[in-house]
């Protein structure tokens, strides 16, 4: 029988989530309201700025749920291959917000009251708005909304070139150039064990000194940034300088050699903030093929800005 290291079991568990062609996955931010507190007042925000007690109720609370699906096994898969992607905000309290891309529509809803709440400024009602303001009406309800696809992809491809050029992505060589790279540095510096979890689970830690690993990461990143979108500014050797340099482990649970769930404890990276509780958890989940919801009124961007928000018509010549 093969007798894998700690490292080889989590290889040989990535390579199975890139096998599949519907992959769903949960994360949660595993802290509370005095530890995000403590965190917001550790940067010295300016008065005022400081973070809403409903925000941090929320976030708190948060879950992160992710779908995606492929013509092709993930790890072949390009843009081209994705039939539809999903991505919903919750909290305890209920969905915050959630997006759907399926065929040639972009499927939105959101609670615009609690985000409202999160952000210190309270979001008009429905029946506050003009006549001409048609679908956004049913934003501000909570209700679905669908947006065609190709205007959104016109709207941010306009706005990039506005900022200097194309939308710019990394090509098939690009990617695999950067994550052989990716996978050198984490097998240099990350220290892996293993440990029986019962129940047929098994655990595999990872532990890295946090400032060592970001700056080897980042570097083998950086020659790649001419190829990111635009805006994108990696920070820089010196900047990295100011990181903690605590170790962090990452603790990964495998059933029957898959990746289930991934727990990561950040607590020691907040120094001298009085942070009790903060980390994150990752938990796969089985994969749901995305739907397109039903009843969802159309929204048309074009109509909107040259309406309602009384901007340029998207694709106006003599608007540029």
């Amino acid at each position: 029988m093969e007798q894998l290291s700690a490292g080889q079991k989590l290889d040989r568990a990535f390579e199975k989530l890139g096998k599949k062609k519907t992959l769903s996955f949960e994360l949660d931010l595993d802290t509370d309201v005095a530890s995000l507190k403590a965190l917001d007042a550790k940067s010295d925000p300016a008065p005022g700025e400081e973070i809403p007690e409903q925000a941090a109720e929320l976030l708190s609370g948060a879950k992160i749920t992710v779908t995606v699906q492929s013509k092709r096994p993930l790890d072949e898969s390009g843009e081209k291959d994705l039939v539809g992607t999903a991505l919903k905000v919750s909290t305890p309290d209920g969905d915050l917000a959630e997006y759907r891309v399926i065929g040639d529509f972009t499927y939105v809803r959101a609670d615009m009251a609690a985000m409202g709440e999160m952000a210190g400024s309270p979001v008009p009602g429905a029946d506050e708005l003009p006549p001409e303001a048609g679908a956004l009406k049913d934003v501000i309800e909570g209700k679905w909304v669908k947006i065609s696809t190709k205007e959104m992809e016109k709207a941010t491809g306009e706005s990039r070139k506005a900022k200097g050029g194309p939308a710019p992505s990394l090509d098939a060589k690009a990617q695999k150039k950067l994550m052989k790279a990716l996978r050198e540095v984490i097998a240099r510096e990350v220290k892996f064990k293993t440990a029986d979890g019962g129940n047929g689970t098994e655990h595999v830690k990872a532990t890295a000194p946090f400032r060592t690993l970001v700056t080897e990461l980042f570097g083998e990143i950086r020659p790649l940034v001419k190829d990111l979108p635009p805006g994108m500014d990696l920070p820089t050797d010196k900047d990295l300088k100011e990181a903690p340099d605590a170790k962090v482990t990452a603790d990964f649970t495998l059933k029957n050699g898959e990746l289930s769930q991934v727990d990561v404890d950040l607590a020691k990276l907040a120094e001298s903030a009085k942070v009790k509780k903060l980390g994150l958890t990752l938990r796969m989940r089985e994969g749901v093929k995305p739907i397109a919801p039903a009843g969802a009124t159309k929204l048309d961007l074009n109509e909107l800005m040259n309406g309602f928000l009384g901007g340029p018509a998207m694709g106006d010549g003599e608007s540029a």
